[in-house]
């Protein structure tokens, strides 16, 4: 155990050296911390657990825990009001740093972790669960939380036929199952979606999607645990990276934030005991996220960093009005103006969640929870509007965006006259709209659109869940009310 709950940046990298399976571009990486494509977002997430000992940022992202022990606020088990606001303010601070462009940062398993933990009671009340799944739970937070770990995690099954889906079973080709249970654990072989941060993770935690129907043809797919990435057995195989070793000024978000997205293949990998937290119940699965009240708490870190990225884009496009002179027009000011709302919209979920947050049936204290699946059903409407909105205020300036190179070649003096705005010289107005290039345009920006789409899950899924939770009886009271009135 280290002296204290929160890792250096240095520590976290050499974290990564080890055995781990990881294949991109038609090759396994000998190292994740050497590989061109993947390396200099994990020197990215470095940098900010670097920022956890700096006194600038730790009483923000930091906590003493009972111990004396410094850790993550993130792991913070709210028992008041005050508490949920002081994690709102790490998440928000974390979010900042990338201004909401680094989606998988370690406080979002983290507030999961914490949910799962403090109603670990939770995993005792299944057909096929054991005091001993709860202590696993509880144990796992607190190695965790002690020693810093950064997670990805990984809920759905490949999907073969639609309609196999659509009723709720799994192929047993290619979803994750259970093929082997001993004394000492289970063995399990198949394919998860999606690990986003895969590579650059020191464990997964492979937990059961929420729409996991809970009959007994689905019992070897019902499981919750989480393992290193260096297990035996256990591959990931990545998409194209979107580093593709430019400068930070030619490629100012994607040289700093690639966090890479897997396909994760376990083949008869072996999961011990002591890291298993629900074994052989599907019912228990589908109820877990919800019950344990992690989806709330894990939709307060998505809420605080939406609303960095929302105020980003505002950033952006005035940065762009400013620069070209259009900050007068009314027209270039109602585009802004519509993303600023949304910003502004986010901003009031958030603090009504926040400042409505409660005692939930475990003792802990949670936000406020229907604003904040507002907020995540919105997010991913909006999120597209606004880059829309900066193609149609960029146009082909956007495209018209000269390398850093060639402000020192032959063609430097051409540059430098025909690239300056009114309001800004031609070298910081190429360096403004390769950033929103690569906002609206390049393959970072694309995948970041696509991110925010399905967040949370296919929208018409989430939506109708939305549906389904919110508290429609008091509505439908006052309809009828007045319908039988005299």
């Amino acid at each position: 155990m280290l002296n204290n709950g929160i890792r250096t940046g240095k520590q976290y990298l050499e974290g990564l050296q080890d055995d781990r399976e990881i294949w991109t571009k038609g090759e396994r990486v000998k190292d994740v911390t050497k590989d061109l494509g993947i390396k200099r977002g994990a020197e990215t997430l470095a940098g900010f657990l670097d920022r956890q000992h700096d006194l600038k940022f730790q009483e923000t992202v930091t906590y003493l825990d009972d111990d004396g022990i410094r850790c993550a606020t993130s792991n913070l088990i709210p028992k008041s009001k005050d508490d949920i606001l002081k994690r709102g303010k790490s998440f928000y601070e974390w979010a900042k740093w990338s201004n909401g462009m680094f989606g998988r940062t370690p406080d979002y398993k983290n507030a999961s972790l914490m949910a799962f933990a403090s109603s670990s009671n939770f995993l005792t009340q299944g057909t096929n669960s054991q005091t001993a799944f709860s202590q696993n739970m509880v144990n796992y937070y607190n190695e965790m939380r002690l020693n810093d770990k950064v997670l990805t995690h990984t809920l759905l099954n490949p999907v073969v036929s639609h309609q196999q889906a659509s009723e709720g079973k799994f192929s047993e080709d290619v979803a994750l199952h259970v093929v082997k249970e001993t004394d000492a654990g289970i063995f399990v072989t198949g394919a998860r979606l999606l690990a986003t941060l895969g590579p650059s993770s020191d464990e997964i935690e492979v937990f059961p999607s929420t729409v996991l129907k809970g009959h007994k043809d689905n019992t070897p797919y019902a499981f919750a645990f989480a393992i290193p990435i260096a297990t035996p057995g256990l591959k990931m195989i990545c998409r194209d990276t979107y580093d593709n070793e430019k400068s930070h000024f030619d490629a100012p978000l994607s040289s700093r934030y690639e966090e890479m997205d897997a396909v994760v293949v376990f083949n008869n990998v072996f999961v011990p005991w002591e890291r298993i937290f629900i074994y052989a119940d599907p019912e228990l699965c589908n109820k877990a996220m919800n019950s344990t009240n992690a989806v709330v708490h894990m939709a307060h870190q998505v809420a605080c960093g939406k609303l960095a990225k929302a105020e980003f884009m505002v950033g952006l496009l005035c940065s762009i009005a400013k620069a070209t002179g259009r900050d007068k027009d009314p027209n270039t000011k109602g585009m802004i103006a519509e993303v600023m709302m949304m910003a502004e919209t986010i901003r009031a979920l958030l603090f009504s969640a926040e400042q409505n947050s409660h005692e939930d049936q475990w003792g802990n204290f949670m936000p406020l929870r229907s604003p904040l699946d507002t907020s995540r059903n919105l997010f991913p409407k909006m999120y597209p509007r606004m880059v829309e909105i900066l193609q149609l205020m960029g146009s082909s300036s956007l495209m018209a965006t000269p390398s850093e190179a060639d402000f020192s070649n032959a063609i430097s003096g051409d540059v430098e006259k025909y690239f300056q705005l009114i309001n800004l010289g031609a070298r910081d107005r190429v360096a403004l709209y390769r950033l929103a290039h690569d906002v609206a345009v390049s393959g970072f920006g694309s995948r970041q659109n696509l991110y925010e789409r399905f967040f949370f899950g296919a929208p018409h899924i989430m939506n109708a869940a939305y549906y389904d939770i919110y508290d429609k009886d008091e509505k439908i009271g006052r309809i009828e009310e007045l319908l039988n009135s005299a």
